[in-house]
């Protein structure tokens, strides 16, 4: 068998929380450093102080991860959020270290982590397809044979002499996946950046990756798109909190991550992730509950009724801020089938200090049999504020011994929702 292009052996990243910014240090202040370090050692042995160093707070981003890659192969990354995956590719792209273990890369390396990684911003489109190529490893006369298969993919031709300080977020990860895919790299590390795109140019990257163009690069691919996964990765790796908790065939690594969680008809969230579209989250939401005809459940018969009843503790800061509660239901790919708010219904409510109760009924839910997962939000009218995914999960059965002529609707649902 030949040597794989990627081995990863017992690798682990820890980052310190709260600790101060580490600037750069110049002789002057290593040789301080070092003369502080001794004094501490001295007053520690004299019994002036224990000499240790300030202790921070530590998070292990990854911990004893280990895979192999081999030649041509396509693999996925899929998690939640913080699961590690990114950090994985970054130590595999050389931007960070790892703090244990190593990782073994044989072959010229194409990277696309986010957007615009690795331009200039006050180079030209022009400018920087040379400067990634040459970052690659890449002659120039290499790039000038591609140069045009570049821009025309990318389908930016009239602004490949424009300063990419004036592209869009789309344009950025267009020209920047375009160079990847045209280089002759061997190895392609792919981040959730083409949900950047349009619809049309994602589709357009896939199918790039699946071309026979493609068929001697070894790709290690991290998307949130499972079907995405599933279509172009014959192998994935499942991280949880920075581990490998699967590993295998496409479809039972996706099968293993899509019944992670157990459902629940209530959740107290105080301590519960969450994130925001700006700036810092709230941490308003504290519980959340899912009833039918007032008894908390987690599971729910075809066409039942279904009510979420969310508590929230308004701190008094957000006092007369204007707050928008709202939900989605989601399938087990994170399709979204519903989705509403309170200032959908017209109610707009001023924050009161101390708590507040949310309520939303559907008289009649109509969801074919499977597990469906809840996302809350709170708005303060112009973004989300306040982000928990997958909050809670719930299942719909279908009701026993009974004969259902029409199949329920398991495309996006438009139901009236009753909000108390």
């Amino acid at each position: 068998m030949a040597s794989p292009n990627v081995r990863v052996e017992h690798l682990s990243k820890m980052y310190r929380i709260g600790g101060p910014v580490e600037r750069y240090r110049t002789f002057r202040d290593t040789v301080t450093q070092s003369f502080a370090r001794a004094g501490r050692r001295l007053r520690s042995w004299f019994g002036g102080g224990d000499g240790a160093a300030p202790k921070y707070e530590t998070i292990w981003a990854l911990k004893d991860v280990s895979f192999e890659i081999q030649p041509g192969e396509v693999v996925g990354v899929i998690g939640r959020n913080g699961a590690g995956k990114s950090t994985l590719l970054k130590i595999l792209s050389r931007i960070a270290e790892p703090t244990e273990g190593r990782a073994v890369v044989r072959g010229r390396v194409g990277s696309l982590l986010e957007v615009g990684t690795g331009f200039h911003p006050e180079l030209t489109g022009r400018e920087n397809v040379y400067l990634n190529g040459a970052i690659l490893g890449m002659k120039r006369a290499e790039v000038d044979r591609k140069f045009d298969e570049i821009v025309a993919f990318a389908e930016i031709e009239k602004l490949i002499d424009t300063p990419v300080k004036h592209y869009s977020s789309g344009m950025y990860v267009r020209l920047a996946f375009s160079v990847a895919a045209h280089l002759d790299t061997d190895i392609l590390l792919v981040d959730e950046v083409l949900s950047v795109g349009d619809v049309k140019f994602q589709q357009k990257c896939m199918g790039r990756m699946q071309d026979r163009t493609f068929a001697g690069k070894t790709i290690l691919f991290v998307s949130h798109n499972l079907s995405a996964i599933a279509n172009l990765c014959p192998r994935s790796v499942l991280l949880e909190n920075g581990r490998i908790v699967a590993e295998g065939k496409s479809q039972d690594v996706i099968a293993a991550y899509l019944t992670e969680g157990e459902v629940t008809s209530s959740r107290e969230l105080t301590d519960a992730p969450r994130r925001s579209s700006r700036g810092d989250a709230w941490r308003c939401i504290r519980r959340a509950a899912m009833l039918c005809r007032d008894v908390e459940t987690s599971t729910f018969l075809v066409n039942s009724e279904w009510t979420l009843r969310v508590e929230c503790d308004i701190p008094k800061e957000l006092e007369g801020e204007q707050l928008c509660f709202g939900f989605d239901i989601r399938d087990a790919r994170d399709t979204i089938l519903f989705g509403t708010n309170t200032e959908q219904y017209g109610f707009k409510r001023r924050g009161r200090a101390g708590r507040e109760v949310f309520e939303a009924t559907l008289p009649s839910l109509p969801l074919a049999p499977g597990r469906y997962k809840v996302y809350l939000f709170l708005n303060d009218g112009h973004s989300d504020r306040e982000i928990i995914e997958s909050a809670l999960q719930f299942d719909v059965l279908w009701e026993p011994n009974t004969v259902v002529e029409r199949p329920p609707h398991v495309g996006v649902l438009h139901q009236q929702v009753i909000w108390k």
